[in-house]
């Protein structure tokens, strides 16, 4: 994968007992460490501004996530861990690089890979930046703020419910705007971010978004047939299975950890991703009548992501930790290159405490 760094970001590919990536890195090789982990269907390019921002005497460390951009593509996300291939890719990774502890930043799936850094070593981590993060419960397939499944085989969530024209595109390298609903550049430009807002590297942000492995065991991943509605339960590999609800895990653990690391979250208020009414979840598409077959609020529900992350963070607050919400006006899924300015106040706030 070669897309042009900004000056300022030096890139390496750095091996690992568990992986070898692509790496970014910016500031003193001495400085503070911060560990900055992208979402879905872009990649670590996606924070370079925000660790060239970074305040004097810190190291910015962005890798591409298996699964992704420079990543091993022989190295595959077995989704029945969960966020379980990621968090130790990670931490196998700050190993290489002789860091003990860093402070954690992760964007929509990368805040989910944080959630279960926290269960798995929080005595490594500094603090932890949430950026528009997906629900500890995963994405698509549960209700209330308890993340209950709607069906016990997760149905509604996974590699099924992906636009396979969307991953078709995106496995073509299309850079168009021919499709209305699936190019990738008009996902990126719809949802991405709150339209008409555009960004000064619209093109590196494509070809990141354009560098997800693609196939049955990458993305969007293999299916499973289900009786339930939507007629599809998550598979055993890929990055959207590995979200599914069904992996999960015991989320209230996060109660429980020792340290408990201060939390940010920060996210735009018109994200259409990660929301309590998401374009992307089959509970929102069965209710508008585009997916046909919806059983109906009480048993298929949208899944109410953000209030799930504010009920998991409340929790967490009530048994010792800390957090704070932060939300911006007119901004939608990346707050951090919608609003930088911003973001960079918030996280650099915390990074000084």
């Amino acid at each position: 994968m070669d897309i042009p760094a900004l000056p300022g970001i030096t890139v390496r590919s750095v091996t690992t007992p568990r992986l070898t990536t692509r790496v970014l890195f910016s500031g003193p090789e001495d400085g503070v460490p911060v560990l900055f982990l992208h979402g879905n269907a872009s990649s670590s390019t996606y924070w370079e501004e925000v660790m060239l921002a970074l305040p004097p005497g810190f190291r910015g460390i962005a890798p591409d996530q298996r699964g992704y951009g420079g990543a091993d593509r022989s190295a595959k996300i077995d989704a029945r861990r969960g966020m379980g291939d990621f968090s130790d890719d990670a931490f196998a990774l700050l190993d290489a690089l002789g860091i003990a502890q860093a402070h954690l930043a992760g964007h929509s799936l990368g805040g989910a890979v944080c959630f279960r850094m926290l269960l798995d070593q929080p005595q490594r981590l500094l603090s932890v930046t949430l950026a528009a993060t997906g629900s500890p419960y995963g994405f698509g397939g549960s209700k209330g703020l308890h993340g209950e499944p709607c069906y016990p085989d997760g149905a509604g969530s996974g590699g099924g419910i992906v636009n396979p024209t969307f991953t078709q595109l995106m496995a073509a390298g299309d850079r168009s705007s021919d499709n209305p609903q699936a190019s990738p550049r008009v996902v990126m430009n719809s949802f991405y971010w709150k339209p008409p807002f555009k960004p000064a590297r619209e093109e590196a942000l494509l070809s990141g978004l354009l560098a997800e492995h693609v196939g049955p065991q990458a993305y969007p991943g293999d299916m499973t047939p289900s009786p339930n509605w939507p007629n599809v339960a998550p598979g055993q590999w890929g990055p959207a299975n590995a979200l599914s609800p069904l992996y999960a895990g015991d989320v209230s653990r996060l109660n429980h950890i020792t340290p408990k690391p201060p939390v940010l979250w920060v996210r735009g208020a018109d994200d259409q991703i990660v929301s309590d009414t998401s374009l992307f979840d089959m509970g929102t598409l069965g209710a508008l009548g585009a997916v046909p077959g919806w059983p109906g609020a009480e048993v298929y529900p949208s899944q109410p992501m953000v209030s799930q992350t504010r009920a998991v963070l409340q929790a967490y607050q009530a048994h010792g930790g800390h957090y704070e919400e932060v939300v911006f006006a007119d901004c939608g899924h990346s707050p951090f290159i919608e609003k930088p300015d911003e973001f960079n106040r918030a996280f650099h706030a915390l990074l000084g405490r």
